[in-house]
C-alpha cells in the first residue's frame, strides 16, 4: 500500500498479510516537483513495450505545483524489490540560465525601493533586506539561488506594498527571473487602490447616522431581513466607510437568511451604475443585486464566493430618464448564502476593479507591459519575458503585493538579462499530463490482460469552486490505457484513450484530408463532440495547428510552436474565462517532431479538450466553456505555409444514451 506524508513530499510503502496489521517497508521522496502537497500515490509494474523488461511506475499527484499551474500528476519509473522503490528519472539538478545579472539580492536589495506597511515590529511585506530562508512561520522556501532572495511574507499575508527596481535599459531578447509565492495574476485595467468612480453616491453609501435603519430611508425589507440589523457594520472586507448591506448579518439565521431589501425609487440620469459587491455566487438568480424598472429585473449581479468586495458595473445608458429601484435578493441558503453590497455610484464611467494581484511587472513609460505571478508555492522557479520588441527602452521591474488573503505574498530572485528564455525547472520532470485539468489520477485493479487503465479528475483546484457549471462541477477524463515505451531518456509513460471508446464513434465527416494552409481555413466539418486526427507539418511556418469549438473570434487553439519546440493548448479565447483570473491559460508541453511531423489525436467534448500527441507520449487536458454554437473546426498557420495531412473528423456519441447528441 502506498500513502503520502503530503507536506513532507514522501511516499510511504506498507504491507499487510491480513489488511489489519501493517508494517512499514520504506519511504520514497522528496523528488522532482515539491511545490505543493503530494497526494493520491499509486505503484504498479509494467512491461516496457518491445522488450522483456519489467519496470515499476509510481504516480504522485501534486497540488499546487503542477507544470502549468495548480493541480497535476507526476510520475516516476524505476525498480521495486518488494520493499524499496528506486526511481531512475529523479532529476537532481537543472542548469540555471546564463546572462547579465541585474539583481541577485545576495547582500542587500540592490537599490530596489520598498513601499511597506508597518506591521508590529516588521516592515511588510518586503522588509528592508533580503532573507536567507523562511520567515515568520512560513513553509520551507526552496528554489532560490545563493544566500539571499526577496521574501514578501514579512508580517504574513496581510501587508500590501510594492518593491521597485532601479531603471535599466532593455538590451537583450529576454529577462529571466526566479519567482514563487501566490498565484494572483495582474488583470489589465484594474487599480491598486479602492477609488470609486466619479458620480453621485446613492443611498448615502449606507453611512446613516446613529441607529438609523434602511427602513428609515425608504427601503422595504422582507423575510428574515429586519430593520434593526440593516445596514450592518460587519461582514465582508474592502468596504468604504462602516455601513454596508450584508444579508448574513441582516437577520438572525446567517447564511440561511432569506428575503429582499428594496430601495426607494431613483431616476437614472447617467450611463453607469457601479457598486462594491461580495459574498456568495449563485448563477440561478437566487442571490443577486438587481436593478428594477417598472418592477421588472433589467440588470443583475452576484458575488464570487469571496468575502472581499470588488467593483461591478452596469451600463444603463439605454435606461436614462427611467425610474428605477435597487433590490438585494437573497433566496439562497447554506454555504455562501449571503451577499454584501456597498457604495452604489451612478456616473459617466464604470468603476475600475481593485486588483488582488501578487505579481512581478515590467514597467515601461509608466505602464506594465509584462507580468508574472507565482503558483501558490514556496518553491521559486524560472520564468521568462520575451522583450525583443522593447529593445532600447528604459524599464523597471516592480513587485506588487495587493492581496491580504491566502497566498498573498511573492518571492523573487535572480533577475537576469539573457539572450535566451529560461526554462521552468518543472519541465525537466515527467508528467502524466501537461494540461491544467487532469488531477488525482488513479488506476484500476484487476483489469483484463493486466492492462493499466487510469482515470483523472478533470478540474484544477485553482478554479474548481467557481467554474461556471453550478451546481454540479467537473467530470472525469477519458479512461486511458497506460504503457511504458522506450526512449533515449529511458522508459516513459504513454497514455491512449481506451479502445472501447470506438463504440461511440460515428461515421467520419472528413477523412484523410490533406490541406496546405497559410493563415486560417475553416473546415467543412463541425462538431462539439468529435475526435480529430491529424498530422501537422509546420514546414516554413513558425506555428501551426487546429482550432476547435470555434465561432467568430472564439476558439480553443491546439498548436505547435517551432521556436520553442512545444505543443500547446491556448484557451484564452475559448469562451467563458472571466470567472477566475487563473483560468485563461496557454498550456505547453515540449514535443519532439518525428521527421518534421506532429501526430495528434484530439477528443473534443462540449466543455473539454484532451490532446494526445506522438502516440500519447505527450498529453494536454484542458476544460473550456465555449458559447453555444461554437462548433467550427479550422486549420491554421502563422509566419508561413504549413501542411495538415491525414485529417479526419469523427463525430462522437454520448456515453449516456439519455444525453442529447
Amino acid at each position: 500500500m502506498a500513502v503520502v506524508r503530503a507536506n513532507k513530499h514522501i511516499v510511504q510503502l506498507y504491507r499487510s498479510d491480513d489488511l489489519r496489521a501493517w508494517s512499514h517497508l520504506s519511504d520514497f521522496g522528496p523528488a522532482n516537483a515539491v511545490g505543493g502537497q503530494w497526494e493520491c500515490p499509486d505503484l504498479f509494474p509494467m512491461k516496457v513495450k518491445g522488450t522483456s523488461q519489467t519496470k515499476w511506475a509510481m504516480l504522485v499527484n501534486i497540488n499546487p505545483g503542477g507544470v502549468n499551474g495548480g493541480s497535476a500528476g507526476q510520475y516516476f519509473v524505476g525498480d521495486f524489490d518488494g520493499r524499496t522503490f528506486t526511481a531512475n528519472n529523479v532529476v537532481k539538478d537543472v542548469p540555471s540560465p546564463t546572462g547579465n545579472m541585474l539583481a541577485d539580492f545576495e547582500e542587500d536589495l540592490d537599490g530596489w525601493i520598498p513601499a511597506n506597511e508597518p506591521v508590529a515590529a516588521e516592515e511588510g511585506p518586503w522588509g528592508t533586506a533580503p532573507v536567507a530562508g523562511s520567515i515568520g512561520g512560513q513553509q520551507t522556501v526552496t528554489g532560490f539561488e545563493g544566500r539571499g532572495y526577496v521574501n514578501g511574507f514579512h508580517g504574513g499575508d496581510g501587508p500590501t506594498g510594492t518593491l521597485t527596481s532601479p531603471e535599466f535599459t532593455v538590451d537583450t531578447s529576454h529577462l529571466n527571473f526566479l519567482i514563487g509565492g501566490g498565484n494572483h495574476p495582474r488583470v489589465e485595467g484594474t487599480q491598486l487602490e479602492n477609488t470609486p468612480p466619479a458620480g453621485s453616491l446613492l443611498f448615502d453609501g449606507f453611512e446613516y447616522a446613529g441607529t438609523s435603519s434602511l427602513s428609515d430611508h425608504g427601503w422595504t425589507l422582507s423575510g428574515d431581513l429586519v430593520a434593526g440589523r440593516n445596514p450592518s457594520t460587519n461582514g465582508g472586507s474592502s468596504v468604504i466607510g462602516n455601513g454596508r448591506i450584508n444579508t448574513w448579518e441582516g437577520g438572525a439565521k446567517g447564511d440561511d437568511n432569506v428575503g429582499d431589501l428594496t430601495s426607494p425609487e431613483f431616476t437614472i440620469d447617467q450611463d453607469w451604475i457601479s457598486f462594491l459587491v461580495g459574498g456568495g455566487r449563485r448563477d440561478d438568480g437566487s442571490l443577486a443585486v438587481e436593478l428594477l424598472v417598472d418592477g421588472t429585473v433589467v440588470r443583475t449581479s452576484t458575488g464570487k464566493d469571496d468575502g472581499t468586495l470588488n467593483w461591478q458595473s452596469w451600463k444603463v445608458d439605454d435606461l436614462r430618464g427611467r425610474t428605477a429601484q435597487l433590490r438585494v435578493h437573497d433566496a439562497a441558503t447554506g454555504g455562501w448564502g449571503h451577499l454584501t453590497l456597498d457604495h452604489v455610484v451612478m456616473g459617466p464611467e464604470k468603476a475600475q476593479q481593485v486588483s488582488n494581484e501578487v505579481s512581478a511587472n515590467l514597467v515601461v513609460d509608466g505602464r506594465a507591459v509584462r507580468s508574472a505571478t507565482g503558483k501558490d508555492s514556496e518553491s521559486l522557479d524560472w520564468q521568462s519575458w520575451d522583450v525583443t520588441d522593447l529593445a532600447g527602452k528604459k524599464a523597471r521591474v516592480q513587485l506588487v503585493d495587493n492581496n491580504r488573503d491566502g497566498w498573498g505574498h511573492l518571492l523573487f530572485d535572480s533577475l537576469m538579462a539573457s539572450d535566451a528564455p529560461a526554462r521552468s525547472r518543472l519541465t525537466a520532470y515527467d508528467w502524466l499530463d501537461w494540461g491544467r485539468d487532469d488531477y488525482a489520477t488513479v488506476t484500476f485493479s484487476n483489469v483484463p490482460g493486466n492492462k493499466v487503465v487510469s482515470l483523472g479528475w478533470m478540474n484544477n483546484w485553482d478554479y474548481a469552486g467557481v467554474s461556471p457549471t453550478p451546481t454540479w462541477r467537473s467530470a472525469n477524463t477519458l479512461p486511458r490505457e497506460l504503457s511504458l515505451v522506450q526512449t533515449a531518456q529511458g522508459p516513459k509513460l504513454s497514455s491512449q484513450p481506451v479502445k472501447q471508446l470506438r463504440t461511440l464513434q460515428g461515421r467520419p465527416v472528413l477523412k484523410n484530408a490533406r490541406i496546405t494552409v497559410d493563415g486560417r481555413k475553416v473546415l467543412p466539418a463541425t462538431g462539439d463532440m468529435v475526435r480529430v486526427d491529424a498530422t501537422i507539418e509546420p514546414g516554413k511556418a513558425s506555428a501551426a495547428g487546429i482550432d476547435v469549438l470555434a465561432s467568430g473570434s472564439e476558439r480553443t487553439r491546439i498548436g505547435y510552436d517551432k521556436a520553442t519546440g512545444e505543443m500547446y493548448v491556448d484557451r484564452t479565447r475559448s469562451g467563458r474565462t472571466d470567472f477566475s483570473s487563473r483560468f485563461a491559460s496557454v498550456d505547453r508541453a515540449p514535443v519532439q517532431l518525428r521527421k518534421g511531423k506532429l501526430e495528434l489525436t484530439i477528443y473534443v467534448d462540449r466543455s473539454s479538450v484532451e490532446v494526445f500527441a506522438q502516440d500519447g507520449t505527450r498529453t494536454i487536458t484542458d476544460t473550456v466553456y465555449p458559447s453555444a454554437g461554437s462548433d467550427d473546426i479550422a486549420v491554421w498557420s502563422e509566419g508561413g505555409t504549413a501542411k495538415v495531412s491525414k485529417l479526419t473528423v469523427t463525430p462522437m456519441k454520448p456515453m449516456d444514451s439519455r444525453r442529447p447528441s
